[in-house]
């Protein structure tokens, strides 16, 4: 019974990684073959097509979910590991993470070399975040998690000081909390994942870790999640609704469905407070439905994908711009010097086709990054 309740354990944290890469998918589709319809941060409640929201809606757990993800398992890994391992570990991984960004990643975007842009983004604040956990590791479980609450709920605090470029510290500033932009060595350096928030999502889903310990009963864990997944989607309900602190004040936007897009429209970059209760909670309340269910035909394929998630990401980057490269070349530029998909059905039908095609691959490497375990490289894929 121990190890059925362990495999549990483990294979539902693979699993909502698993399901926050596919739903990732869907949003990458999307900003590649619909970017004649942009979105803004957040999105304008009047104007958006309300099918683009409802689409882009989806995709928001994905980087908070993974961010804390990589929290836990982090905890995890130091369960086997002694605590200067850990910290070692973490920082060689956020190392290669911020190279990988620089290069692999902002190449896939653009498909230019030299670049001419790098966007900081995701992978970037995950490296950042892994760097500051390797120092907060040496640190109790209380102070981290404190650390964690008081970037998380105070960071939009800071919201009001906003640097020009030119001014003292717009740079180191622009990268921590402020989404802009600058000149390095005749490239724009764009910051699209200000770190400073990440940093604290980390550092909360790191404290989480003694809940999924080897010891932990699983029922306790399950009621803790329900109830922080409950606490956080009612928090940010009652919180929006009061209009006082976490994000830009919603407001009656028209008509009915305009003032509840409106209200679920909420920023990303850097992401608010409001933000992350919302998909932090939706993230809890997914990991107690995948560690109850019994459905090994879904589970198990989410599990696969979430075993091997870099992988995973860069191949996904890299089909679908050498997919938008030839559509272009084939028929040509149809939205100025874009290729686009003119309906937003033909994104959900691309993206449907890519997540079995992309199951595959994924597939086989989780299985040679199992079998393989003397590769020490792997473990970073």
């Amino acid at each position: 019974m121990p190890r059925v309740a362990a495999t549990a354990r483990l294979q539902s944290i693979d699993a909502l990684r698993g399901f926050v890469m596919v739903v990732m998918l869907l949003d990458h589709v999307r900003e590649t073959f619909f970017l004649h319809m942009q979105v803004g941060d957040p999105v304008d409640a009047r104007t958006v097509l309300p099918a683009l929201f409802f689409t882009r809606l989806l995709s928001t757990i994905c980087a908070p979910v993974f961010v804390a993800l990589t929290g836990l398992s982090a905890w995890l890994y130091g369960q086997k590991h002694s605590r200067a391992e850990l910290s070692g570990f973490l920082l060689r991984r956020g190392v290669f993470l911020l190279l990988l960004e620089i290069s692999f990643v902002s190449f896939a975007w653009s498909a230019r070399f030299p670049p001419q842009t790098i966007w900081l983004q995701v992978i970037w604040a995950i490296g950042v975040s892994m760097i500051c956990l390797a120092g907060a590791v040496h640190l109790s479980r209380t102070v981290v998690v404190a650390l964690g609450l008081a970037i998380v709920c105070g960071h939009n605090l800071l919201d009001g000081i906003v640097l020009a470029p030119g001014d003292a510290f717009y740079v180191p500033w622009a990268l921590l909390h402020q989404r802009a932009a600058f000149d390095l060595a005749g490239i724009t350096i764009k910051t699209t994942y200000p770190v400073l928030p990440w940093i604290g999502v980390i550092l909360l889903g790191y404290g989480m870790g003694p809940w999924f310990g080897r010891g932990a009963d699983p029922v306790v864990r399950q009621r803790r999640l329900l109830l922080l997944g409950v606490g956080l989607v009612a928090g940010f309900v009652l919180l929006r609704m009061l209009n006082l602190y976490g994000d830009r004040p919603w407001v009656d936007a028209g008509t009915l469905l305009r003032t509840v897009i409106g209200f679920l429209a909420l920023t990303k970059y850097p992401p608010s407070l409001l933000f992350l209760m919302s998909t932090l909670g939706v993230g809890a309340l997914l990991l107690v439905l995948f560690e109850r269910a019994r459905w090994p035909q879904v589970i198990g394929p989410l599990a696969t994908l979430g075993s091997a998630p870099m992988f995973y990401y860069l191949l996904h980057l890299y089909v679908l711009r050498v997919g938008y490269l030839v559509a272009l070349a084939v028929s040509g530029p149809n939205d100025g010097d874009l290729f686009v998909l003119g309906h937003l059905g033909w994104i959900w039908a691309c993206y449907a086709v890519l997540v079995v095609a992309l199951y595959f691959p994924t597939r086989w490497f989780a299985g040679v990054k199992q079998r393989r375990r003397d590769i020490a490289w792997l473990k970073y894929l």
